[in-house]
């Protein structure tokens, strides 16, 4: 174990692992950082934690830490409570295998949905998530929070979906767009074969052309609301469509 120590905010590290609260400066550096132990333990599992950060004894074995002050500790720290651990971790994109349910997000702006739905593709079983270009930023402090450490456990991958749901077609999948306009109930659309659903921005929806660009089109049974928030909209579509059911 390898130990440094830090003791002035002005020192440069800190200014850029400062930086690394920006998208700019995430994809310049391709890194990103994690608070708590819980995320922490996680990235180590996957191998992406480059630096660990603290500021009282740690609990894991690692090459490189390096000790810092509480001061600067706040300092770089999003959370509103405080943490006593940061890891910066690499930016790894994982590789997609054998899948039969994915999920593609069409514009989605809001961290906690994102990170929301991210976890809850996990929960059941789903084996990738696919960002549109101008969906929000996967390693924004709010959507890794959000997602309580299940980005680590799902490849999430940013794609033009337009391309893409060809690519998925060509691949045997049936491509379903959630909409209220001119869609079938859940109980019309079997769950069967291989299935990509779509979800969109919470304002919008999912745009016109994604929608001409899917097989079929889906709606939830209910009554006293038109919609439903987009994270939880999600969340009984992939119970209902997980595998096995």
């Amino acid at each position: 174990m390898n130990t440094e120590k830090i003791t002035s905010v002005h020192n440069a590290r800190v200014k850029a692992w400062n930086a690394l609260h920006t998208k700019k400066g995430r994809d310049e550096a391709h890194l990103f950082l994690v608070e708590g132990e819980h995320l922490v333990e996680e990235a180590l599992k996957e191998n992406i934690l480059k630096t660990l950060i603290i500021d009282r004894e740690c609990p894991f074995d690692f090459d490189h830490i390096i000790e810092v002050t509480p001061e600067i500790m706040k300092k770089i720290s999003q959370n509103v409570s405080a943490v006593h651990m940061i890891g910066v971790c690499e930016i790894k994109e994982k590789k997609v295998g054998d899948a039969d349910r994915v999920i593609l997000l069409d514009g989605v702006q809001d961290p906690g949905n994102l990170g929301t739905m991210i976890r809850t593709a996990v929960s059941f079983g789903f084996d990738a998530v696919y960002c549109s270009n101008d969906t929000c930023d996967l390693y924004n402090d709010k959507v890794i929070r959000s997602t309580q450490g299940a980005l680590f456990h799902i490849p999430i991958i940013r794609k033009d979906l337009s391309g893409h749901i060809t690519a998925l077609r060509n691949d045997g999948f049936r491509i379903v767009a959630t909409t209220l306009e001119h869609s079938k109930t859940m109980s019309e659309i079997p769950n069967e074969g291989r299935l990509a659903f779509i979800f969109g921005n919470e304002g919008n929806g999912v745009s016109k052309a994604i929608q001409q660009a899917s097989d079929e089109r889906l709606r939830i049974e209910m009554e006293g609301f038109e919609s439903l928030n987009v994270a939880v909209a999600a969340g009984i579509i992939m119970y209902h469509y997980q595998r096995n059911l």
